[in-house]
Formats: C-alpha cells, sequence, structure tokens
C-alpha cells in the first residue's frame, strides 16, 4: 500500500490511474476548459477516490485521495450515467445553491462517466475551477466525451494486463 494512502483499494484506484496518457489527457482537459483542477475518479456508492489528479489550483487532491462521495457530483453521475457540464454555478438555477459546489468552491464544472469496455461504470473524468468558465459549448462537450472514451479504454486494457 502507498505511504498515506487510507487503504488497498485506494492504492490499487492510484496505481490504475498511474498512466502517462491520462496525465496528459488532464492536462488537455485544463488546456481546453481553462479550468484549474482535471481529475479521474474511480467513484463506487461508498467511495469517490482520485486516480490521477492536475492540480493547478491547489485544490489538495492527490492519487489516490479520496472525498466523501455523497459530497460529490460525481455520485450523481454514477446513478444518472449522465455528464454534468456547468459554465458558471451563481448563474445557474439548478446549481446555484447545491451543496458541492458551496462546499468545495467552485464556479465552473464539468465531469463525464467513464464506463470499462465491459460495460461497468468507472468512475468520472472531472473539471472544477473557482472562477466562471465556458465550457458548455458543443465542441467542449465532444472533446472531453472523447477524452472520457479514451481514459475508460486506457482502464480497461490495464485491467485485461
Amino acid at each position: 500500500m502507498s505511504e498515506g494512502l487510507a487503504d488497498e483499494f485506494a492504492a490499487e484506484v492510484a496505481a490504475q490511474g498511474d498512466n502517462a496518457e491520462i496525465v496528459a489527457i488532464l492536462f488537455e482537459v485544463c488546456e481546453l476548459t481553462g479550468m484549474g483542477f482535471a481529475a479521474v475518479a474511480r467513484v463506487t456508492e461508498d467511495r469517490w477516490i482520485a486516480a490521477q489528479v492536475l492540480d493547478r489550483i491547489e485544490f489538495g487532491l492527490k492519487p489516490g485521495h479520496e472525498l466523501k462521495v455523497s459530497t460529490t457530483i460525481c455520485d450523481e453521475i454514477r446513478d444518472s450515467g449522465e455528464a454534468v457540464v456547468i459554465d458558471d454555478v451563481t448563474g445557474n438555477d439548478s446549481w446555484c445553491r447545491h451543496p458541492t459546489p458551496i462546499m468545495y468552491g467552485f464556479k465552473s464544472y464539468a465531469s463525464f462517466p467513464i464506463y470499462l469496455g465491459d460495460g461497468s461504470f468507472y468512475g468520472t473524468l472531472c473539471a472544477i475551477d473557482p472562477r466562471a468558465r465556458t465550457v458548455s459549448l458543443a465542441v467542449t462537450i465532444a472533446t472531453l466525451e472523447a477524452y472520457a472514451k479514451r481514459v475508460a479504454e486506457i482502464l480497461s486494457a490495464k485491467q485485461l494486463a
């Protein structure tokens, strides 16, 4: 188990995300969206664990670190299977009073489900920023969907290895 990680499962998730192409994808997500934080997260009914992270805003998470799943929008994505994209929570009636943006201090958010090759839900490709960002453009959404699919391919290949 890696030092500082909660348990063996968290260490396994961090190992799953330990991939240069996933790191490059997170870089591209931040470049595309202007957001300062991007992650691949393993999301189960009980847990949200960072598999890989690019943190330019000092959010404070590293691979293997965990958030309480019930405090994440990713938990809702696990239930719905639908992406969530928010340019600015303050101007969005659906999200301005939601506890997650308030708790974590972000204004913009994008998160896309990751489904493995066998059809099982792995988690999300997500990004946040404390400033409003325009992420709801069709081309941006299509690119983020493609990145989530590529991450799924990488993770699926690791499972078969």
